[in-house]
């Protein structure tokens, strides 16, 4: 027993971080993760690459 106390003060500080203005430097973590470059996102970067899976599995209710 005795919990209540410290698992409010978890439930407040996750409720902080969770809807926090967005303290999040993106150009300090990507320097500290050592990225390059930026990644481009959409079907430009190479999605269109990826096997398609409802193929692969219409092939296999057939056979």
């Amino acid at each position: 027993m005795g919990r209540g106390r410290a698992k409010a003060k978890q439930t407040k500080v996750a409720r902080k971080l969770k809807y926090s203005g967005g303290g999040t430097d993106l150009e300090r973590l990507r320097r500290e993760l050592g990225a390059a470059a930026p990644v481009p996102d959409g079907p430009e970067a190479g999605q269109e690459s990826l096997p398609d899976a409802d193929a692969d599995s219409a092939g296999e209710a057939r056979g």
